[in-house]
Formats: structure tokens, C-alpha cells, sequence
């Protein structure tokens, strides 16, 4: 269920109004009415707001299922790799439904498979980690016959990183959806197929290779996200009040610009700090506000 459709369920079930429910966020109608046609999308304050007055988590509230603690899952694998030292992090992680990389203050290189359908996941899925001085090689090996169409449509993959031992990450695999959270580097670098990116806090340069059509969902973003794509149509959101340089480079690429849903001039700034470029060529990026 999508949070649009959430939204209002759960309005209609509390027997409120869309006006009703403005008031009590502290928003118009209008905001209500375009969140429940999935015409945008709240900030974080008035998500906090949405879920204390409904009971529920944020998580709950946006359908974040792959979000669920790792118990609320069937079968789970955990590998961690004690680190010493910065580390340039290589990632070959194939496929899955879902893959999240988050930073966290710790000193453990943490991923997680998990799955509510691959019963046999711990020996069919290993984790490899190549300690190479200043570089950990990370590589996801299927074994005993598991498919990629198995892992594509029934694995999560939960990479925790530490911190204070980040400068540089390289990511590959092919996932539906790509979350990328309190994670603070150089830059990070993925290569592949994505087709929802979510970033929920991230502070360095970020560049994702991907030719699928991608929904991209920036949360939080200090510093630049460049999309590099070849014949592919993107939309890319971002909350209302969020300063950003637009930028396009390549061949035959364009910009164009949305708010509430309808076309909008451009309402980028071009002496932000924080840059969204679309490199590549003949791709159409579509910039919306929330």
C-alpha cells in the first residue's frame, strides 16, 4: 500500500475530513488532497505529525515494509567484519528486491539477508569480505542453484557502514529500490539497475548509473546526486523549501520542473551548494517539488 492510498485509509477510518485532518497537521486542504492523489509528498515534521496522530510509525505510515526490524522477517543471515581503519568499501551485491545502505557510529561492517520467502537463504547466500589494506571488497555469491530471479523478487539486503571509517563506497547490483541513509562520504558510486532511489540523508557526491525510467525520492541530500542515464525518463522529488543548482549535461538531455503536480517554471537556485545533475544522453529528468 502506498502512503497515498495509507493516508487516506486511515483518515476515512478516524471518520475525518480532509479539511478535518489539515487542521489538526497544521497544513491546507489542498496538501491533504494532493498526498492522497500521490501528487507530492509531506516533510518530516508533518510525516512525525501524521504518525503520532495516528498511532502508528513513520515506517508504518510511508509502507516501508523492508523497513521491519529484522525479527519481522522469516529467515535472516547476518556477516560482520570488524574495521580498523578509512576504508574504500566495494560492493558486488547482484540481486535483490530491496538493498539500504546506511551509516551508524560503530566499528562493524554489517549486512544483513533477509527474506520472508527463500527458507534456505543462509547457505544459498554467503557474503564474501576481502580485506585488501586500504580497501574491503564485499561480494554477495549465490550458491546451490538459488536463481536471480529468486533473490530479485524475495531478498533484502541491510548494509550498515561505520562512519568514521568511510571515504569512498562502489556499489553493484540490480534492486527495485535503492535507500541510501545517514551516510556521510567522499562519494558513492553505483552501478547497475534501480528503479526507486531513496535518499534519506546523505553528505558527499553521489552518482548513480541506472538506464531504467527511475522514481527518485531526495530527502535529504548535502552536497551533489548526478543521474547518468541513456534514453530514460526520470522523476525525481524533492521537499518544498529545498535549495538546489539544476544542471544538465551529455547529449540531448532536459530538464523540466513540476509543482502540485503541474508544470512549473524553474525554481531551482543556481548559487546553491547542493547539486542535482543529469548527465548521459537523449534523458528527460522531471525536478518536482512536494
Amino acid at each position: 500500500m502506498t502512503f497515498a492510498q495509507k493516508l487516506k485509509e486511515m483518515r476515512t477510518r478516524a471518520g475525518m475530513s480532509q479539511e478535518k485532518l489539515a487542521e489538526k497537521v497544521g497544513v491546507s486542504r489542498q496538501a491533504i488532497t494532493k498526498w492522497e492523489t500521490d501528487k507530492g509528498a509531506p516533510d518530516m515534521d508533518n510525516l512525525m505529525a501524521i504518525s503520532d496522530l495516528f498511532g502508528i510509525s513513520v515506517d508504518e505510515l510511508l509502507g516501508r515494509e523492508a523497513r521491519r526490524t529484522t525479527e519481522g522477517f522469516l529467515y535472516e543471515s547476518v556477516t560482520e567484519y570488524d574495521v580498523m581503519d578509512p576504508k574504500r568499501y566495494d560492493m558486488k551485491l547482484g540481486g535483490a528486491r530491496r538493498l539500504s545502505v546506511r551509516g551508524y557510529e560503530g566499528e562493524k561492517l554489517r549486512v544483513r539477508l533477509l527474506s520472508d520467502t527463500l527458507a534456505t537463504l543462509a547457505s544459498d547466500c554467503k557474503v564474501k569480505i576481502d580485506d585488501n589494506r586500504g580497501r574491503l571488497d564485499v561480494d554477495l555469491v549465490r550458491q546451490n542453484g538459488m536463481t536471480e530471479a529468486a533473490v530479485r523478487e524475495g531478498l533484502t539486503i541491510e548494509v550498515e557502514l561505520p562512519s568514521r571509517y568511510i571515504y569512498h563506497v562502489e556499489l553493484a547490483a540490480n534492486v527495485n529500490e535503492l535507500l541510501v541513509s545517514e551516510l556521510v562520504c567522499e562519494d558513492l558510486e553505483f552501478g547497475g539497475k534501480v528503479q526507486t532511489l531513496v535518499v534519506d540523508g546523505f553528505a558527499g557526491a553521489m552518482e548513480i548509473d541506472s538506464n531504467l525510467d527511475m522514481k527518485v525520492d531526495v530527502r535529504a541530500l548535502t552536497g551533489s546526486l548526478a543521474l547518468n542515464q541513456v534514453a530514460a525518463v526520470s522523476r525525481l522529488t524533492v521537499p518544498e523549501g529545498f535549495a538546489f543548482a539544476a544542471k544538465k549535461r551529455g547529449i540531448g538531455n532536459a530538464l523540466y520542473f513540476e509543482a502540485a503536480g503541474r508544470s512549473a517554471d524553474d525554481f531551482s537556485d543556481p548559487d546553491a551548494e547542493t547539486v542535482i545533475e543529469l548527465n548521459g544522453m537523449k534523458s528527460e529528468l522531471f525536478l518536482c517539488r512536494a
